[in-house]
Formats: structure tokens, C-alpha cells, sequence
């Protein structure tokens, strides 16, 4: 049983809707969505630069970390780093799992229908990052 665990340090961005070009009328993914799954997959081979890809069935559980917002305050923010608050704004779970399992696809898994469990959480921290965990089971 192979597994991965690492996190990601950055400003967390939800996968974006694909976008057309109007004159060639082309399909193309956002810059924005492009660099941050490019981010997932450089983390992940530093932390795993000869790792095998994974074959078999595929849990991933992970925690956004969004950033506390400044205005604040102390009792707020103690609150929210005990997790007694959650963040309720954007990236939304659904499009941060989405980034997380497009950015891994082939890199370190064969394929994102191997994906039988998932969990996805968002809290706050001071530093905004992706924790990830991909374990085979």
C-alpha cells in the first residue's frame, strides 16, 4: 500500500469553467487554473521525484487552508484557528478537488477514475495552502 502526503503553499484556486475562444472557437483551460495545477504537480515531484504512479483504487483527502481575512478579530480569529468557524467563500470543494485530481492526473495516479474516495475540507490558517494525502487501498 503506497501513499503520498504533501502540501502546496500558495493562494488556492478553484478549477475555473473552460473557456472559447471566439475567433478560432477553440476550448482552453484559464491561465489561472493552468499555473496552479502546474504548482500541485511541481510540489508533488519534488517531494516524490521517482515515485511509481498508482495503479490501483485511490483515496485522496484534502485541507484547504484559506487565509484569515484582516479586518478580524482576535476572538474571531482564534476561533477560526481552532476550526470552530469555516470558511464559507470561494474556491467552492467541489472545484478544489477538481484542480487537485486534474494536476495529478498521470502524474501520480494513472487515471482520476481510480478515485473511489474522497474528502475535502476547507479551514483557516494563517498561511493559505493545499494539504494533500493520496493513499492506494
Amino acid at each position: 500500500m503506497i501513499s503520498y502526503e504533501f502540501e502546496v503553499i500558495g493562494d488556492i484556486v478553484g478549477k475555473e469553467r473552460p473557456r472559447v475562444n471566439t475567433y478560432t472557437l477553440r476550448v482552453y483551460t484559464p491561465n489561472k487554473t493552468k499555473d496552479f495545477e502546474t504548482l500541485i504537480q511541481q510540489y508533488f515531484k519534488i517531494k516524490y521525484p521517482s515515485s511509481p504512479v498508482l495503479e490501483g483504487r485511490i483515496s485522496i483527502k484534502i485541507i484547504a487552508y484559506l487565509k484569515i481575512p484582516k479586518s478580524t478579530s482576535k476572538i474571531k480569529e482564534s476561533q477560526m484557528l481552532e476550526n470552530k468557524i469555516s470558511p464559507t467563500k470561494k474556491p467552492d470543494v467541489d472545484n478544489i478537488a477538481k484542480v487537485v485530481l486534474d494536476a495529478l492526473n498521470k502524474v501520480a495516479f494513472k487515471d482520476d477514475n481510480q478515485v473511489s474516495k474522497i474528502s475535502v475540507e476547507k479551514r483557516y490558517d494563517v498561511v493559505e495552502k493545499l494539504h494533500i494525502e493520496i493513499e492506494e487501498y
